[in-house]
């Protein structure tokens, strides 16, 4: 005998093994109590009125919850678009217009053959003030990234977990070390006598993978923090205590790829809410074994001559068997991606958005993902990765470049790899009539392929790459150079976490167990300490103090901030550039000679004192050593390294 819907609902409930609560509404649309279902949950947990998107897509889960009809109880001016069950019996995605709505408690029903099974209590907020027109990070901050784990251990009672399949080894170097937003938060006066005024972080989401799990790059949950990090509202109180310190929080997204030990992934869970969530779904449904990895072929998306077969094979293609790879194509996913992004921007306060592997997701999501985000947040800003050494591929990706393909993205930067490189190459190579200087001097022309390069965010290293004092072979001078390079670029400067104590690393391929080494004194009985100023060595005293004054007097400096950029081609081994705003003008001298130079300065003199000859001596002051001298004919060089000279003030 078959039985009915509603029998078959009244029976499995009745069946579980839990007490059911009991409520009541004046809205039912029948007269039967409904049972409360503890296993639902929604996605994403809350939204807001006013935002500039009024559609919401919620992502219902649970056991066989596509057998029931949805419907809306308590709403004030929201309209139920559509539901869709999308090829899961247990995921349901119900589509709200918010177009009115005021902030409230919506109430969503659950019904069999209009039985209400259960209520879904969901909070529609009011936005804080202003939101929208939150000020993203620029060209006035310094960014500094932290990979959270390898920080500082601020709460060790967090360090393992019992719903997280690794434990913290910190002999391991590829293991959990038990770094935690606490102490993140701990850092933050450090951080702004530093002069750091933005912090990205590599992604605190939820990665229980049963190894390598620490760098966060493998999501298992898009909407909890990982609890060996803390928790949700510790993150929201670390955004809300760092904009205190003057400082923002940039959050790490990925949207091109999870963790596999997401739910979804599991044979004994839910399963995928559509038969297409990721890449190559159906046969590694078959075959956990038959997957296609990506073949990092970025430029394929640009290339007119690509076939598709190669560009399906960048875009679609996993990183690893640990990394399936979304399939953001799948418009649920699509929308499900956007929402997540747009929700830790308003829940949490955030000023900004670093963009995972850029290129590997597909492109027409990619715009549509960046225009969302930027729509919401018009004064917002995005940084995406797209790790070439190519300035042309790089351009393609930045809002307002006119591509002649016609695609158009709205993120406003990228991340200047061509130019980080070239940094590290000409100071180590020999000067010479095509190499040294001369290379780095040139890459800096190719800002003419870029929309806007000074929106760029050029770096001296990141969670990826070798540490840079080792990459200059541990060469003070070379160091001082490229940070100086970096923090007085026409760019939006990131430093890596360490690097302004000079930390080292090994420097041939990959090592990032080494290069995300644990921060001097982030952890109790470490012989040095950072925070505490105890026990460093001479040469993280001298890295220190260097980045401290160049970081500070950054702050205050509309010619590097705002100011124009001028640069004579380098000759003998000496590059010099100027970055001059109204009332402000800096000289930055580059000198690689080991031997005392003399400086000719006829060939500057119409950036020094604007075309006309000066009555007076020129009063310069060196920014770094704090010296005031007047300039001569010439300017005696007497060792390698940078000097930053403030011209007296003077209308350009």
């Amino acid at each position: 005998m078959e039985l009915t819907r509603h029998q078959q609902a009244y029976s499995l409930i009745t069946g579980l093994l839990f007490s059911a609560t009991v409520l009541f509404s004046a809205h039912t649309f029948a007269d039967i109590s409904p049972i409360k279902i503890e296993s639902f949950k929604v996605e994403p947990e809350s939204w807001w009125a006013g935002m500039h998107n009024s559609q919401l897509q919620l992502l219902v889960y649970g056991k066989n919850i596509s057998q029931f009809e949805v419907k809306l109880i308590h709403a004030i001016d929201i309209n139920l678009v559509d539901v869709n069950a999308s090829q899961s019996q247990h995921h349901l995605f119900i589509n709200l217009d918010l177009t009115n709505a005021p902030p409230q408690n919506l109430t969503i029903g659950l019904y069999d053959n209009n039985t209400l099974i259960q209520r879904i209590e969901y909070p529609i907020l009011a936005r804080e003030k202003e939101s929208k027109n939150r000020q993203g990070f620029s060209n006035k901050d310094v960014i500094y990234l932290i990979t959270p784990d390898r920080f500082i251990n601020g709460n060790s009672e967090n360090d393992n977990h019992p719903d997280m399949l690794e434990q913290v080894n910190r002999a391991d170097k590829d293991g959990r070390h038990g770094g935690d937003i606490m102490g993140i938060r701990k850092a933050l006066p450090y951080l702004k006598d530093l002069g750091v005024t933005q912090l990205w972080i590599n992604p605190l989401l939820e990665n229980n993978q049963p190894q390598y799990s620490y760098h966060g790059y493998s999501a298992t949950n898009f909407y909890n923090i990982d609890p060996r990090f803390g928790s949700n509202e510790e993150y929201k109180s670390l955004v809300e205590e760092a904009n205190i310190f003057g400082i923002g929080i940039i959050k790490d997204v990925v949207v091109n790829h999870m963790g596999s030990g997401h739910q979804w992934m599991k044979p004994y869970g839910l399963g995928f809410p559509t038969s297409s969530w990721i890449n190559g779904q159906a046969k590694w449904q078959q075959d956990a074994k038959n997957i296609t990895y990506t073949s990092h072929r970025r430029t394929t998306v640009q290339d007119p001559y690509a076939v598709a077969l190669d560009t399906a094979e960048f875009e679609s293609g996993w990183f690893t068997d640990t990394m399936p790879d979304l399939d953001q194509r799948d418009p649920y996913l699509a929308t499900y991606l956007i929402q997540n992004s747009i929700w830790w921007v308003e829940y949490a306060g955030l000023s900004g958005i670093r963009e995972d592997t850029y290129s590997y997701a597909d492109k027409a999501f990619l715009a549509k993902w960046s225009k969302a985000v930027m729509d919401e947040y018009p004064n917002f800003n995005i940084v995406g990765e797209e790790w070439t050494a190519n300035p042309i591929t790089v351009s393609y990706w930045q809002a307002g470049k006119n591509n002649k393909d016609g695609y158009q993205s709205y993120s406003p930067s990228m991340m200047d790899f061509p130019l980080y490189e070239k940094i590290i190459s000409s100071l180590n190579e020999k000067e010479d009539l095509g190499t040294g200087l001369i290379n780095l001097y040139e890459m800096l022309a190719n800002d003419v392929v870029y929309a806007n390069p000074t929106k760029l965010v050029l770096f001296e290293g990141n969670h990826d790459t070798n540490r840079l004092y080792s990459l200059l072979n541990e060469d003070m001078a070379l160091y001082k150079m490229a940070m100086a390079y970096v923090l007085t670029s026409n760019r939006i400067p990131q430093i890596f976490y360490g690097t302004e104590v000079a930390m080292t690393s090994p420097t041939k391929d990959r090592n990032d167990g080494a290069v995300r080494a644990d921060f001097p004194g982030g952890w109790n009985g470490d012989n040095r300490s950072v925070l505490e100023n105890t026990n460093l060595t001479a040469t993280q005293v001298d890295a220190l103090n260097f980045t401290r004054t160049l970081l500070n007097y950054r702050k205050q400096s509309e010619a590097i901030t705002a100011g124009k950029l001028t640069h004579y081609a380098p000759q003998d081994g000496v590059y010099v550039q100027f970055r001059q705003a109204e009332d402000e003008t800096l000289m930055i001298i580059y000198n690689k000679n080991e031997q005392v130079v003399e400086l000719e300065l006829a060939r500057f003199q119409s950036s020094i004192t604007g075309n006309e000859p000066s009555a007076e001596p020129i009063i310069v002051k060196d920014i770094l050593t704090s010296q005031s001298y007047s300039l001569e004919q010439s300017l005696k060089l007497t060792q390698k390294g940078v000097t930053i000279l403030l011209l007296s003030s003077r209308q350009h």
